[in-house]
């Protein structure tokens, strides 16, 4: 069993012993935290929560709910919704924050509760590690019986969330009902598979085949975007004669297309396509996390902006997107981050842009991808054992490294003249990521594999 505790939230495996799981007990116990600090907070004693299609979801959502009334805080539950439709309905219901109940693309067996602040974005560093204090010293108190938090239910927020992305001035219906796109959905039988197509049918794709689309939380295959992940639509692709497939994670705050061969577009390339369109309506500034490709860089640069990198994770993402006043913005794992509409990663508004790109590019989802540069991106991880000291283990890497230019912002990211690798330990589960990247696959597999070699040899010599 699992339990990780984050400035972002809390995520486990369900089940187990209470601190080991996330068990009810510490459902309870954090979801207590976080509403003491939303009281402290704000003077509208009010909570917005949704969640994905897991199996644990009604369980979670049950008890957050009446933990929350218990702290006299009024609840608000979309019910069966996605990460951006969450954090669109916060602000627009003026609450004081909102949790959606979701491991993103963790397995079945993982649920988390994932914590938002009165804008809808994710809660600061500062403030994470103010909640965990409290479930820490269980510093908070529950209301009188006749202070109790009331509980309603709002069921068409995810349609309220689709008319907002049609009413975005760069997204185009008629342009995409224009070209009569047939699209094939993966939404890996969560919530996805009701906010996707019912976006596409009111973008105008009236051929919509939809694989597991289901909203069950029967996963079908590993719920994150990843190209081994995706034989099944890839395979459709190719035989069949669609022009694209869109690809989402449980939460709808990942975003990856196929193209019409049964090719990937490559989830990095998301954020790529997309800013480019915007760019090219909208000059400015970008921002990705440390670990995404430099292929955002250089269309940057071509449309006369300027890209700068965050540390990973949305919150440091919006952060700096704010800092530089980015107009366009994300992450490399297929997560768009569109001002305009809101701070947050936003499949449905992605999609949106993204299809008015395509129709108004006029040919094929492959040639689009042809024209922007071609870097590959190995992604690999270790497991992480209790022994080891990743600090250290860092440090070393940054000791035999130090003759190249290095950012050490999160992790370790070395430069070389081509290529790139980034090390950090995970946020959300128990490894070490390491992610390098070269204009050649091959390349950037044997620079993830001499540094994985370099790490080990580090843990060896912290043995003897």
């Amino acid at each position: 069993m699992s339990l990780i505790k984050s400035i972002s939230g809390i995520r486990g495996t369900i089940g187990g012993k209470a601190g080991d799981g996330l068990t009810p007990i510490d459902i309870v116990k954090f979801a207590s935290a976080y509403g003491a600090w939303v009281l402290e907070k704000t003077n509208n004693p009010k909570v917005i929560i949704g969640r994905d299609a897991r199996l644990s979801g009604e369980m979670v959502s049950g008890l957050v709910s009446a933990t929350l009334q218990g702290m006299g805080i009024d609840v608000i539950d979309l019910g069966l919704s996605t990460t951006p439709t969450v954090e669109f309905a916060v602000p627009l219901e003026k609450a004081g924050g909102g949790i959606i109940l979701t491991a993103s693309h963790n397995p079945v067996q993982w649920n988390a509760l994932k914590l938002l602040n009165d804008k809808g974005e994710f809660i600061s560093d500062a403030e994470g590690k103010d909640i965990l204090e409290k479930a820490e010293k269980e510093d908070f108190t529950f209301a009188d019986v006749k202070k109790l938090g009331s509980y309603s239910q709002i069921n068409d927020y995810i349609e309220r969330h689709i008319q907002h992305v049609l009413e975005l001035e760069l997204v185009d219906v008629e342009a995409i009902k224009a070209r009569n796109f047939k699209v094939v959905v993966d939404a890996v039988n969560s919530t996805g598979g009701i906010a996707v197509p019912m976006l596409l049918r009111a973008l105008g794709v009236t051929e919509i085949e939809e694989m597991y689309c289901k909203p069950d939380g029967h996963f079908p295959h590993n719920p994150e975007p990843l190209p081994e992940n995706l034989r099944d639509i890839c395979l459709k692709l190719e035989r069949g004669s669609y022009d694209l497939g869109i690809v989402v994670d449980p939460d709808v705050d990942r975003l990856a297309f196929i193209n019409e061969d049964g090719s990937t577009f490559g989830e990095e390339y998301t954020l790529v396509a997309v800013a480019d369109y915007v760019l090219s309506k909208n000059p400015g500034n970008t921002v990705s996390n440390l670990s995404s490709t430099r292929a955002l860089r250089d269309v940057t640069g071509k449309r006369g902006g300027v890209y700068t990198a965050s540390a990973v994770g949305e919150v440091n993402v919006v952060n700096q997107m704010k800092a530089v006043d980015a107009v366009i913005g994300g992450e490399g794992n297929g997560g768009i981050i569109y001002p305009t509409s809101h701070y947050g990663r936003d499949a449905l508004v992605g999609i949106g842009l993204f299809l008015t790109h395509l129709a108004n590019f006029g040919k094929s989802i492959s040639r689009l991808r042809a024209t922007y540069p071609s870097y590959h991106i190995s992604k690999n991880k270790i497991e992480l054992t209790p022994e080891i000291d990743v600090d250290n283990i860092l440090l070393e890497i940054k000791k035999k490294y130090k003759s190249h230019p290095i950012n050490d912002i999160d992790g370790v990211k070395i430069e070389f003249e081509k290529e790139w690798v980034h090390l950090r330990k995970s946020n959300t589960e128990p490894i070490i990521r390491i992610y390098s990247e070269s204009e050649s696959q091959a390349t950037a597999e044997h620079l993830a594999k001499k540094l994985i070699a370099d790490i080990k040899e580090v843990v060896n010599a912290s043995m003897i």
